[in-house]
This record gives structure tokens, sequence and C-alpha cells, in this order.
């Protein structure tokens, strides 16, 4: 029974790659194994699956219709071992999961390290980028993400923080210079703002009817890392307008003082995002469970 399945896994990844040599870096082989894998698969099946040049491969008639049948398959088994999963009473197994490098970094990282102290048997993939992946293409778990991911079939989404901002400054450069009591006077102040792909990321703020309203900057030194900023206000650079978890700790113990409490800034969502699945395994829920408890009771998703 065993030898109708084997290649099966090797078959699949092919198609997803779309290359033998992509697959067999994704499955630890060499290109040549996944070759074999396949050449013997036809073989068994007695039909050719793929359409073979130089370069590229394509799928046969028959191949299509085999890849049809083993994705149902495929489907049916996980779903199994996720009903499997969520009638467990431990939290156990692996989960790979990717999130924002400096949120994750500071507000996600922490959670989940001591979850796992918590459960000895969940093992956990931690990858830090700011780059959008293919969740089930790249074969993660759970993303965490600082935007709406729109409307995908595929996936499920739950909120689990809020963000906003906060302007902020250290006493050793307001020692200097006047504190500013309205949006405009800081365009007299030497601003520390944040490249977003190239572009000024601009402070927007809440007037009292509600309209919005942008600040007029002149930033002296701009950077693409919040890390760098938050440094360069401490050091006594400039204003900043920060995330409010990232400056949280700096207000409270007086190294920054907040700017412009009267003008609130917009707020935006933090998401939890996984495959879209039957029955949600015990891992999972404990986890995104556990991000959404600990940022909602946290001072990272507090209102400014």
């Amino acid at each position: 029974m065993r030898d109708r399945f084997d290649g099966v896994d090797v078959f699949i990844e092919v198609i997803k790659a779309g290359s033998f040599s992509v697959a067999g870096s994704h499955l630890a082989l060499s290109r040549s194994a996944v070759g074999k894998t396949i050449a013997r698969l036809e073989e068994r099946l007695g039909v050719r699956l793929f359409h073979r040049t130089t370069r590229t491969i394509s799928l046969t008639e028959e191949g299509l219709i085999y890849y049809e049948r083993c994705l149902r398959a495929v489907h049916e088994l996980k779903e199994g071992a996720e009903l499997l999963e969520s009638g467990r009473h431990e939290v156990a197994g692996k989960l790979r999961i990717t999130m924002p490098l400096l949120f994750g970094r500071h507000c996600v990282a922490p959670i989940l390290v001591n979850l796992a102290t918590q459960y000895p048997q969940l093992k956990l993939d931690l990858h830090f980028s700011d780059h959008t992946v293919d969740l089930i293409g790249d074969r993660y778990d759970l993303a965490i993400r600082n935007h709406s991911p729109g409307i995908d079939m595929g996936l499920d989404v739950r909120v689990v923080a809020t963000q906003g901002k906060v302007v902020c400054a250290s006493p050793t450069y307001l020692k200097n210079s006047a504190i500013p009591r309205d949006i405009d006077d800081l365009g007299q102040h030497q601003t520390l703002a944040y490249l977003h792909k190239g572009e000024t990321f601009p402070w927007t703020f809440f007037l009292s009817d509600g309209e919005r309203k942008k600040a007029d900057l002149n930033p002296r030194l701009q950077f693409d890392s919040y890390d760098a900023i938050a440094d360069a206000t401490l050091a006594g650079a400039g204003v900043a307008c920060l995330p409010d978890w990232l400056a949280h700790n700096h207000i409270e113990s007086g190294r920054l003082l907040r700017l412009l409490p009267n003008f609130s800034m917009p707020r935006f969502d933090t998401y939890a995002v996984w495959p879209t699945t039957r029955f949600m395994p015990l891992k999972l829920r404990c986890v995104v469970d556990t991000i959404a408890k600990s940022l909602t009771h946290s001072d990272h998703s507090r209102k400014s």
C-alpha cells in the first residue's frame, strides 16, 4: 500500500515550485533525486505526468487529472489530522510563524517565547520580515500583519491588537527648543521622519471637529527604521512620531516627553492571519488566543 503513495508529495511539490530543482531545495533533495522519484511514479502509473524541455515542465492531460485527485486526497488527510489535533488536550507540535521585523521582535516574540516555556512540546519557527509572504506557498501556519490582509477566500483573519502613534522628544532637545503646543508648531522644529518606500511618512492628526490634518514638516533626518528614530530621539536629535509600543517605556521612565497630547492620531489594527481550516488545531488556537489576549491587555494597545 505504501508504494502506491510514494512520490506523491514530490509530485505535488514539483507542480507548486514549477521546477525539479526548486522542488528539491524545498524538500532537501537533489534535482536528480526529484527526477528519479517522478520517473518511478510515472512508471508505476503507466502514464507520463509531465511534458519536459530543457527549461520548462508542464503537466500532461493525465498529469493534471492525477494532480487534481492528489490535491483532494491531501486535503482530506490534512482535515483528518486537524480534526484529531483539534481534539487534543495538550498544546504540542510545530508552527511556522512570520511577523513584522520590529513589531515582531519587540511585541510578539516575547509572548511566544514565554508561551513556549509553558508548553515544552510546542515547537516554534519564528521568522521576521516586513515583506508580505505567501502563507500557503511558503508553508507558514500563521502570520502577524500590520496591515489589512484584504479579502482572501483561503485565509482566516483575526484582529489581535490596535496600534497608535505618539509625538515625543527628549528633555535634552526641549531644553533648547520651545515645546510645540499646536500642530503648526512642528514646522519650526527639527523633526525625525520615517521613510516608507522612499516617501516621508506623514504625521496625521485628528482635529476637534473630526477632520484630519497633516503636519507641515521639515525633516532634519529621515530613517527607514523606527528603532533608529527612537535612538536619535533619545539622543536629543529632534521631535519624532513613534509607535506607542516603542515609545511607552521611554515616556514612563522620563527619557522621552510626550508632545501634543490633545491631538490624537489615527490608529490601525494588527492581524493574525492563517490558512483556512475547518478544524483549527489546538496549538494554533492557543498561539492566536495568547497573542490577542497579551497585546490587548498590554500598553501596546492602549489608546494614546
